[in-house]
C-alpha cells in the first residue's frame, strides 16, 4: 500500500536560478544538493512546513539525464514558453504574500483575483514553471 508522496520532480532550465527562486524568494529549504556519480546534480527543496515532501529540481539538459536529442528539444521548447505548469501553492493571505514576493522580484503572470474557491495569483519560477498561489475561502 502506498501511503504518501515523498518526492515530486520539476524540470527547470537552470538549477542555480531555480535554487535562488525556491530558496531565496519562496523560503524553501534545501534537502539535498549533491552531484551523482553520473554527473547529475540532485537538488531537492521543501516548503518550510512540509519537510517530508521533497521537490526535485531537475535540469533535463544536464549531464546524467538520459533523454535523447528529440526529447531535450521538446523540453527546451516547453520550458522556454513557460508551458510546463507545476501546481498550487497555498498561502493564508494571498494579497500580503503577493506584495512580499513582488518586493523580492518574483514575476507574476496575474495579480491576486477573487475566484469561486478563494483568492488566486499566478507566479512563474523563471525556469519554465508556473504556480497558482491560492488562499482558499473559509468554509
Amino acid at each position: 500500500m502506498i501511503t504518501k508522496i515523498s518526492h515530486a520532480s520539476l524540470f527547470v532550465n537552470d538549477q542555480e536560478k531555480a535554487h535562488d527562486f525556491y530558496v531565496t524568494k519562496l523560503g524553501f529549504t534545501v534537502n539535498t544538493d549533491a552531484t551523482m556519480p553520473n554527473g547529475l546534480r540532485w537538488l531537492t527543496v521543501s516548503p518550510p512546513d512540509q519537510p517530508d515532501i521533497e521537490i526535485s529540481l531537475l535540469n533535463p539538459f544536464s549531464s546524467g539525464m538520459s533523454y535523447d536529442d528529440e526529447s531535450k528539444a521538446a523540453f527546451k521548447v516547453l520550458l522556454d514558453k513557460g508551458a510546463m505548469g507545476a501546481g498550487v501553492l497555498y498561502t493564508p493571505d494571498c494579497r500580503a504574500t503577493y506584495e512580499e514576493l513582488k518586493s523580492k522580484g518574483v514575476v507574476f503572470k496575474s495579480e491576486p483575483k477573487e475566484q469561486f474557491y478563494g483568492v488566486e495569483a499566478v507566479i512563474t519560477d523563471g525556469c519554465g514553471n508556473w504556480f497558482s498561489m491560492t488562499q482558499t475561502k473559509e468554509h
